[in-house]
């Protein structure tokens, strides 16, 4: 018998939102005549914007005449990208930065599982809990993790994340080699401000510790205070990697894009001693392991940094805004607590009558024909707690709410 990665062996048998699509299959085929509504999976429903659309075409049509075709291209992405990306989003909001430092991807999921193959196995990983299930399954792959009892690692340090804390993790007693971070916030939809994130830096500074600094949401975010970039803190360029993605920014989830910044003065030491730059060896697996995005969608995601792009994506981010308030809105009026939706496409709400977060995902399955995400499927400190996208059409997602007023009232 073949040999295998033993550390598959201790994983659950179904990735969260596989498990969630699994058990909608079943009902459906139970009741075949059910119209669901799913506020379930971050996936988006407004069409790609006009000036998206038109660049797109414009770039297929280049594929198409010798003159203008593109082949390979190169594995860290298009110039003309990445420049567009390093004006909109760093030198715009006084973030030094240079465009060799951005690596262009198919998507900020891939990056963020890939990255961890440059850390050593012996490595110590710190995770809030709840977590995006990809920073923790990934370390899990890679045999980082431990053995798994209780719904945690034994070899990984977790941050709580709780309503007396705000769902804010707190600094970690324990000195991690990799810290995980998201905001705004998959799932529990809050942010880390300004205070936060210095205090977040100067703790990687003094410890040695790599940031790994999620910010897919940033465009949700709506108080010009709160930091977009952990590269708005001094000092965060030397602790830092930032992942980011096209994904809900310009609803490119069927096109997928992202990029990761890699900055040229984050160091890693090998065991024998030598420096060495993380940059480099980004760059080195990336030219290994990957081919690029297409270059039709590099195009398309430069104009989604340009005008009239950035107009008309925000005015598609309003539509998810406006389905969050709704959300939060119609939780007030249950009175259920619920937490996030103002920086953020998620509400991360607290299940009523201590109902566990499966028996509550149950309930609006079969109740009301509603898909959730259930809160413990992020970590053990999302028990008793479910996850709300407003990544639906308003209709729909008036209609959902609807449904959940009937059951829960």
């Amino acid at each position: 018998m073949r040999s295998i990665n033993n550390a598959y062996a201790g994983l659950a048998g179904n990735y969260l939102f596989s498990e969630v699509a699994r058990r909608v299959r079943v009902y459906k085929e139970n009741h075949p005549e059910a119209d669901v509504i799913s506020l379930g999976i971050g996936d988006v429903s407004q069409p790609l914007v006009p000036a998206v659309i038109e660049a797109l075409h414009k770039a297929v049509d280049e594929m198409g005449r010798a003159e203008t075709f593109r082949g390979y291209g190169p594995e860290q992405g298009y110039a003309f990208l990445r420049q567009a990306i390093l004006e909109h989003d760093f030198l715009a909001r006084g973030v030094s930065l240079d465009a060799d430092e951005i690596f262009i991807s198919d998507g900020a999921k891939s990056d963020v599982g890939n990255f961890q193959e440059l850390f050593g196995e012996d490595a110590v990983i710190a995770l809030t809990d709840p977590v995006y299930p990809v920073y923790e399954d990934s370390n899990a792959m890679a045999g980082r993790a431990g053995v798994h009892a209780n719904g945690r690692w034994s070899r990984i340090i977790y941050l709580p994340c709780t309503m007396e804390n705000g769902f804010r993790p707190e600094l970690p007693t324990e000195r991690p080699d990799v810290v995980y971070l998201c905001s705004p916030n998959n799932p529990t939809g809050t942010v880390l401000d300004r205070d936060a994130l210095t205090a977040w830096v100067e703790y990687a500074r003094a410890n040695d510790t790599l940031i790994m600094f999620d910010a897919a949401y940033e465009a949700f975010i709506r108080d010009d205070a709160v930091p977009r970039s952990i590269y708005e803190i001094p000092g965060a360029d030397e602790v830092a990697v930032e992942f980011r993605s096209l994904s809900k920014t310009a609803g490119f989830t069927g096109l997928r894009c992202g990029y990761a910044v890699v900055p040229k003065k984050l160091k890693a030491r090998s065991s024998d001693g030598k420096t060495l730059l993380l940059h480099d060896m980004w760059l080195r697996r990336q030219c290994t392991k990957y081919n690029g995005c297409p270059y039709i969608v590099q195009r398309a995601a430069e104009t989604a940094f340009k005008e009239p792009a950035r107009t008309q994506m925000r005015a598609v981010l309003a539509v998810y805004q406006s389905n969050a308030d709704m959300m939060l809105d119609a939780c007030a009026k249950l009175g259920i607590q619920a937490f996030g939706g103002v920086h953020s496409p998620y509400v991360w709400l607290k299940t009523p009558g201590n109902m566990d977060s499966w028996s509550f995902f149950d309930l609006l399955l079969e109740k009301a024909a509603v898909v959730c995400t259930p809160g413990v499927g992020f970590g053990a400190c999302g028990e008793g707690y479910a996850r709300l996208t407003a990544f639906n059409t308003p209709e729909l997602t008036r209609a959902a709410l609807k449904r959940l007023e009937n059951v829960l009232s």
